[in-house]
């Protein structure tokens, strides 16, 4: 792209957005705060970007294409597809290490739910988590893991449910980690299934 100042690569930049989100919440995101945290400055992020809202809406955009690249890599350095699961959902709120955090990314949720282009991107990011919880399921039958004739579609829409459920509940109660108790409801939800 021809103008673009170097050094700094979108991909960090989106990264940094993210860590400043969790730690401020979007609706104090600014600009100027993102270019700190990467050693910037605001004019680069408003070239690149347009505008607090330009900058939103390419991080929904990254999500949504990084979720769907997900399935390729889903099963990874795990030895059964159960295991993969568990990391999988822990992956999902690997961001969210305070109730505090927790809340300020599930401000950028109510976000996604209310801008139809945020929104979009939203339920790609959610579809694509579905297709690698269904897919890891449906290997975990062929393995053994899980009991033969186990619905995995409804299975996986329930362990999206479990995630988000979870993390609202730890949000609230805050007993343990969030990946403990994730963990530990993502099992239970699993327990029936498992021979």
């Amino acid at each position: 792209m021809a103008g673009r100042p170097r050094g700094v690569d979108d991909a960090v930049i989106l990264r940094a957005a993210v860590e400043v989100i969790g730690r401020i919440g979007p609706a104090r995101l600014t600009l100027a705060a993102v270019a700190d945290e990467v050693g910037l400055v605001p004019g680069t992020l408003v070239q690149r970007f347009g505008s607090k809202r330009g900058l939103l809406l390419a991080l929904a955009k990254q999500s949504a294409r990084d979720a769907d690249a997900l399935h390729e890599r889903a099963r990874e350095g795990h030895a059964s597809a159960l295991a993969a699961l568990r990391a999988f959902a822990g992956a999902t709120v690997s961001e969210m290490t305070t109730p505090e955090r927790y809340a300020n990314h599930l401000a950028f949720l109510c976000m996604d739910l209310t801008d139809p282009e945020l929104h979009e991107q939203a339920l790609a990011v959610h579809r694509a988590n579905g297709r690698v919880i269904e897919t890891l399921l449906g290997a975990a039958v062929s393995e053994g893991g899980l009991v033969s004739g186990t619905d995995v579609g409804a299975l996986a829409e329930s362990i999206q449910a479990v995630i988000a459920g979870t993390g609202l509940t730890w949000a609230l109660d805050r007993r343990g980690t969030l990946p403990e108790r994730l963990r530990r409801e993502v099992d239970a939800a699993l327990a029936p299934h498992v021979p």
